[in-house]
């Protein structure tokens, strides 16, 4: 692993377990971390009320405003879509879907953006 590599992970990491902290602070329980599916990755499987959440982690090292397309393209939210649906399938879940995003500001601010429903399911 390059040393660039090797920070981006880290910084990931640690943007990872802030976003799990925070959600659980909302009332999310934490079903899952890093969930697998081919060749796409869901940062966080949740569960609050009715709801089971896919939830995309973006870190920063510092805090700018991204459009959601910037941060999340197309063929991204279909991976993770994809993997969500996995998800769904091979637990036999029966609750409503939400995809959301998480964008954490790794500097003076330690600003947390939650978007919740940052992207549906297309048909």
């Amino acid at each position: 692993m390059t040393p660039k590599r090797k920070n981006t992970k880290t910084t990931g990491n640690k943007g990872e377990q802030i976003a799990v902290n925070y959600l659980k602070q909302q009332g999310h329980l934490i079903l899952s971390r890093n969930y697998r599916y081919e060749k796409a990755e869901i940062d966080i499987v949740s569960r609050i009320g009715g709801e089971i959440v896919f939830t995309e982690v973006k870190t920063r090292s510092n805090y700018s405003i991204d459009s959601i397309r910037d941060l999340l393209s197309t063929a991204q939210q279909k991976r993770i879509i994809e993997a969500a649906h996995n998800y769904i399938t091979t637990h036999n879940v029966n609750k409503e879907a939400r995809f959301d995003l998480i964008i954490i500001a790794l500097d003076n601010s330690n600003k947390i953006e939650h978007i919740e429903g940052a992207f549906y399911p297309t048909l």
